[in-house]
Parts: C-alpha cells; sequence; structure tokens
C-alpha cells in the first residue's frame, strides 16, 4: 500500500453569505501525515469534505496523484474516510466491517478475506474477527473502522477527530500507534483536529486554520517555535506576548515595555516599531535572576506547576519543577533569548495598548 501525492489549490468555499475557506493552498507528499488544526469553524471540516467530493469547491482544484479529481464522484476518488463516529454495521462481524468495502471493487471473496485478517492483525484486533461492534470497546471499534478505511488501499486518507470520543489515556495510546500504521504503511493523510497535543505528535507538518484560511504552515517544531503571528503562538501552546517598541542603541537591539528593556537578537525590524516580545513558558526559570514577579495563581499539573503572576501590568506564565506559592513573589530568568513578533496592523491578532497575557485563545482583552 503506497499513498500518492495530494495537491489542493485556492480551494474556496461559501454556503450562502458565510466564507468557510478563503484561498486555501497546500501539498501533502506521498506518505506523508498532513495536519489541519485549529478552532471549531475554522473551515478544517470543509476541506475535508471538498477532498472526499462530498462537497464541490466555488474555486480552486483538486490533484491526487498528478491528475485532477474535481470532475470525479467520491466513489471514484479512491480516498478514504475515518470520523469520529465509527459508523460500522452493528449486524456485521469485524471481519465483515472490514472487508465491506472490497466487494464493490471486484475483489474475490477469497482475496478479501485475506486482506481484511492482514489489516485485522496491523490494527491490534486478532482474535476478535467474529466479534460484533457491540461487544468491542470504544478503542477496538476505532481500530475496526482503521482497518476498514485502510482495506481498499486508498491513495489519500482523510481523518476528522477520529480519537476525539475516546478519552485521555486512550487517545495518547491510539495516536501513536495510528502514526505507526500509517507511516509503515505509507499513506497519505490528511488528519483534522482541534488538540494541539495530538497535532504536534501526529504530523510531519501541520497548518493552523483561521477562519477559513492557512495562517502558518511547517513542520511542528517550526509552528512551535516560530509561530509568525499572535493567534498560532496562542493556539499552538501557552504563550507569553508582550507588547512594546523595538529599539536600536550602543548596547543591541533589544524591546522596550514601559520602565523595562528586554535584549532581543535583530530581527531585522526598524526602530520604534511596534512588536510583541514572545517567549513560551518553558523558556523562563524560576528562583533566580533579574525579574521580580508577584504571584497570583498556581496550578498542579502532575509532573509541574503552572505559575501565573505579573511583572509590573505584564502577564507572566511560566512553568516550575518545585512548588511556588500564590501570594508571593518569585524571580525569574530567561534560559531561552525571547523573540520578537510583529504586531499586525488590523484584525483579532492585536493588542492596542495595556499589558499583556500568557494568552490560551479566549480573548485578546489585556
Amino acid at each position: 500500500m503506497k499513498g500518492k501525492r495530494l495537491e489542493v489549490k485556492g480551494l474556496h468555499k461559501s454556503f450562502g453569505p458565510v466564507v468557510a475557506v478563503r484561498d486555501v493552498s497546500f501539498a501533502v507528499d506521498a506518505g506523508e501525515i498532513y495536519v489541519l488544526l485549529g478552532p471549531s469553524g475554522c473551515g478544517k471540516t470543509t476541506i475535508l469534505r471538498m477532498i472526499a467530493g462530498l462537497e464541490r469547491p466555488d474555486s480552486g482544484d483538486i490533484l491526487i496523484g498528478g491528475r485532477s479529481v474535481l470532475h470525479l464522484p467520491p466513489e471514484r476518488r479512491n480516498v478514504g474516510l475515518l470520523f469520529q463516529s465509527y459508523a460500522l454495521f452493528p449486524h456485521m462481524d469485524v471481519l465483515g466491517n472490514v472487508a465491506y468495502g472490497l466487494r464493490f471493487r471486484g475483489v474475490p471473496r477469497r482475496e478479501r478475506v485475506k486482506r481484511a485478517r492482514e489489516l485485522i492483525e496491523l490494527v491490534g484486533l486478532s482474535g476478535l474477527e467474529r466479534r460484533k461492534p457491540h461487544e468491542l470497546s470504544h478503542g477496538q471499534r476505532q481500530r475496526v473502522a482503521l482497518a476498514r478505511a485502510l482495506a481498499p488501499s486508498p491513495d489519500v486518507l482523510l481523518l476528522d477527530e477520529p480519537l476525539s470520543a475516546l478519552d485521555a489515556a486512550l487517545r495518547v495510546e491510539l495516536r501513536w500507534e495510528l502514526r505507526r500504521i500509517l507511516k509503515e504503511r505509507g499513506i497519505t493523510s490528511v488528519y483534522v483536529t482541534h488538540d494541539q497535543e495530538e497535532a504536534l505528535s501526529l504530523a510531519d507538518r501541520l497548518a493552523v486554520m483561521r477562519e477559513g484560511g492557512i495562517e502558518r504552515e511547517g513542520t511542528p517544531e517550526e509552528v512551535y517555535s516560530a509561530p509568525g503571528t499572535p493567534f498560532v503562538a496562542s493556539f499552538l501552546g501557552k504563550a507569553n506576548l508582550w507588547p512594546g517598541v523595538l529599539r536600536r542603541g550602543e548596547e543591541g537591539v533589544f524591546v522596550e515595555i514601559g520602565r523595562w528593556r528586554f535584549g532581543v537578537e535583530d530581527p531585522g525590524i526598524g526602530e520604534g516599531e511596534r512588536v510583541y516580545l514572545f517567549f513560551r513558558p518553558e523558556d523562563v526559570e524560576l528562583g533566580e535572576g533579574p525579574w521580580e514577579a508577584s504571584v497570583e495563581r498556581v496550578e498542579f499539573h502532575g509532573d509541574r506547576w503552572e505559575v501565573r503572576g505579573k511583572l509590573g501590568e505584564l502577564e507572566l506564565v511560566a512553568f516550575s519543577r518545585e512548588p511556588v506559592r500564590a501570594g508571593g513573589t518569585v524571580r525569574f530568568r530567561f534560559v531561552r533569548a525571547p523573540r520578537v513578533m510583529p504586531i499586525p496592523e488590523r484584525g483579532g491578532n492585536r493588542l492596542d495598548s495595556g499589558g499583556a497575557r500568557g494568552y490560551e485563545g479566549k480573548t485578546w482583552s489585556p
């Protein structure tokens, strides 16, 4: 089994006055796992439905293996689908569910059974071939659904939040198993999720979507460390975004925020430009250093404490391996130099004035 290259070119889709997808383009190499990450309503599922042929784009093109599939009905695109709802046939056993789609491909019965058994073994369900869906756990049902989607040897596999109905521990287990299977079989995959941890662990490359468009694309490491916009910085992990002004002087380049100055690497931005000082919680070490923050809230996360406090009016979110007391103060230093991010001129990414927050994607009110 080997997938084919997928190309999405300038897709645009509206439902009445609502624009669901805005001029989206991306390419997925054969055997690559590409993740579309974003909040509900950003257009992720609509893109999958257009690739599958369940929705027709207003404009743009979709190519699989270098050939446009826009004129083809869903059943002729050789695209596999895996959704949150397993959609298994309750009257069929595991073997029957997995082999079902092969009947319509003209595959002889003996070959159908052989291929289905191979896939059942691949997803770790050997010995359960004769069980009905109601006799399986949720995780086992999702494995059956995956095997069924793989049975016809699709050129592209589309996965829409397939693990979201499972409990947290099972999601972690199955996402690693899912990645292993997809990479082992060389399947070209587009995976939709709103779960940032899932996106980071599964993706070869990911795209963060917002309001129908792609805001940032790259490897998980690239997007996390250099998000490019405040929205991406905050949606993909926790972020400290402090608005200030870029200054240049004899001592180097720094961001001026009120009475404080923070040294940064030269970002190639002009003197006096309004920017964000951007850093992740793990870029800060608590306990000693030149800065002192008041501690307002502490949350225990098992392996660490999440500390929220303030440096003047600047809101700080940091991690600590040692307990920290709310209501006190804590000194801190940067273990990795903060980065500079231009403040967008318009739109919901902008903080107009005042303090800043360790932002988590809810509101931009300081």
